[in-house]
């Protein structure tokens, strides 16, 4: 192969082996995300810099990017809806516009890419899960930037920038499970402290206290925990009684 060719290719295998002996665990989310754009850029050829959009329930952020150029056509595709990143999160496709001035598939975003100094691009899919998926994007300053080589090692960049985000959307989800079930024992437990509350003052079962709560809630349009939570710091309860 070319010696700029070969020299590119020794490149992007050193910066895999850098990227294989990266501690996943010990290392957040956007650090990760931080070192393969890092990376990518260093290797990839067209003086390109790099972004990674990620595609969560129709709505498309930018994790990480590498300069003003990736963030400004990532959000000018998120602005319209369209374009070859969020092509890619979507279907799962390697997008690539050769030439910003001569690709029909998204006029008005080539028309900007062009303005802004990028002759052509890649992004390639990351394939996450369910309901979140992505895009590793690389804006070259200068058309047909890349051959079978570039578009080969781009592609080897993208599963570790997928493990990242995977691993830390499930982290989050834990996280949440947890918050959640922190505010549910909470709730349990101050409901159960003025129901006994209602038990003492008013000689009632567990399940009329509870119903009596149940019943002031639903008139005042208030939540449970709010009605027990007031009960237990202020001992105020209006019980409804039969007339």
């Amino acid at each position: 192969m070319p010696e700029n060719t070969q020299s590119r290719h020794a490149q992007a295998l050193d910066a895999l082996e850098r990227l294989g002996n990266i501690a996943l665990r010990d290392q957040s989310m956007e650090s990760v995300l931080r070192t393969v754009t890092d990376l990518a850029k260093e290797v990839l050829p067209g003086s390109p810099e790099v972004s990674i959009t990620l595609l969560a329930n129709d709505k498309a952020t930018t994790a990480v990017s590498t300069g003003q150029l990736a963030m400004d056509l990532d959000e000018s595709q998120y602005g319209r809806g369209y374009g070859p990143c969020l092509h890619a999160a979507s279907t799962g496709e390697l997008t690539e516009i050769s030439d910003a001035s001569t690709d029909p598939r998204w006029p008005e975003y080539a028309e900007v890419a062009r303005e802004r100094g990028s002759g052509s691009s890649l992004s390639v899919p990351l394939r996450i899960q369910e309901g979140l998926s992505g895009a590793l994007n690389v804006y070259a300053r200068e058309t047909d930037a890349f051959d079978d080589e570039a578009r080969q090692a781009a592609q080897k960049f993208a599963p570790y920038a997928a493990v990242a985000v995977a691993n830390m959307h499930a982290y989050e989800t834990a996280r949440n499970m947890a918050d959640n079930l922190q505010v549910a024992l909470e709730s349990r437990a101050v409901i159960d402290q003025a129901k006994g509350i209602l038990m003492e003052r008013h000689k009632l079962t567990a399940d009329q206290a509870f119903q009596a709560m149940a019943a002031v809630s639903m008139r005042a349009n208030r939540k449970l925990r709010d009605i027990a939570e007031q009960l237990v710091r202020t001992g105020e309860f209006q019980l409804d009684r039969p007339s």
